[in-house]
């Protein structure tokens, strides 16, 4: 065992460990706390279900279907004393571990039977936590704490892109191998997450959650996504994605569609986005249609035609004209009622609210 590993420790009580001198491990920004515990075990030189052990664990990490391995969006949440043998083993201050990891002090064991001394944790999936989890570069990790293993971080969509190293973290819940794609040769990806910032100030402005803009205008884009490989004139999209798979898909372009789609499409995602903040184009949304009819499109919709041509595709504002049933339907329709003064019911009524079966399908499920 490495020096300052933890030892076992007479008023530690059974199956605990003390540490003797402890290594400090600080917490990642975002981390997921199972990410922190395996982190701590690659310190003190230990596998990670010998320091799971310092807890009494409820339930099972979850796993991949059809008997697949442990998925690595497995988070665990503690009680008090949980909380105060974690933040023991890492060495730093428990309002630390407060502040980085989003799941410290979830609400998963409210109701604590027997002795509250008693370390406790109870394993969930992340994204029943705090929201979706990605693989962290561990280019950042290594710069960060000196050890390049990996960690798993709780990170919304808009969030993918390490500047720094240019890569895209990958969804930690899907089946696969990879941790990330490489966004050297894709510099418009990188340049896209440098620009949303400026997109979700803009939507604060306008008194609008940047994740619902994001949300719709992900939509939007998927779904064209998916009626891109009928667009003989989309040019854009398959280099994008040939390059992310590391210059030739081959064979493998179905998984990489799967596994590439949200990093090739990012930049379109955010140029909606902006597109879909923009009062201007709210004043051409509002010529569609007629009066019997305010959602109806017409084959030279200006709207779509101005959408297309701010994506670099002239071509595309009649293909997207004719698709009536979309998340950007809901929207130009919600627009157009409003200004009509047409009162709907739910979801019709907002314009970024976006309904369920309109949410595109993650990696995982796909």
């Amino acid at each position: 065992m490495r020096a300052g590993a933890p030892t076992a420790a007479a008023d530690a009580g059974p199956g605990r460990l003390a540490p003797a001198g402890p290594l400090r491990t600080g917490p990642l920004t975002g981390e997921l706390t199972s990410s922190l515990i395996g982190r701590v075990a690659d310190r003190y030189g230990m596998e990670r279900a010998e320091v799971l052990r310092q807890w009494s664990l409820t339930g099972s990490p979850p796993r991949h279907p059809g008997g697949g391995g442990i998925r690595p969006d497995g988070e665990v949440v503690l009680n008090e004393a949980g909380r105060r043998v974690l933040a023991e083993l890492c060495g730093v201050d428990p309002r630390v571990l407060g502040r980085a990891l989003p799941a410290y002090a979830a609400d998963g064991l409210a109701k604590d039977s027997g002795s509250g001394t008693v370390a406790r944790a109870r394993w969930r999936a992340a994204q029943t936590v705090a929201g979706p989890a990605v693989f962290g570069c561990r280019s950042c990790t290594a710069r960060r704490t000196g050890r390049a293993v990996r960690s798993v971080l709780y990170r919304p969509r808009w969030q993918r892109v390490c500047v720094r190293h240019g890569r895209w973290a990958l969804d930690a819940d899907a089946d696969q191998p990879l941790e990330y794609l490489d966004l050297r040769n894709v510099a418009e990806v990188v340049a896209a997450q440098r620009r949303w910032p400026a997109v979700a100030r803009r939507a604060r402005r306008a008194g609008v959650d940047a994740g619902q803009v994001f949300a719709v205008a992900h939509a939007v884009v998927a779904r064209w996504w998916d009626q891109a490989l009928y667009w003989e004139r989309e040019k854009i999209w398959p280099r994008r994605l040939h390059l992310l798979a590391g210059g030739d898909a081959g064979a493998e372009l179905g998984r990489w569609r799967v596994v590439g789609r949200d990093a090739a499409v990012f930049p379109e995602t955010v140029a909606v986005a902006e597109a879909l903040l923009d009062p201007a184009m709210a004043k051409l949304a509002w010529r569609l249609g007629d009066e019997a009819r305010p959602g109806a499109r017409i084959e030279d919709d200006p709207f779509c035609g101005r959408l297309g041509e701010r994506l670099g595709r002239g071509w595309l504002g009649p293909l997207i004209a004719s698709d009536y049933d979309s998340a950007l339907g809901d929207f130009t329709g919600a627009l157009v009622r409003a200004r009509r003064g047409v009162v709907a019911r739910g979801w019709r009524d907002d314009p970024w609210r976006l309904r369920a079966e309109r949410e595109p399908v993650a990696m995982a499920g796909q």
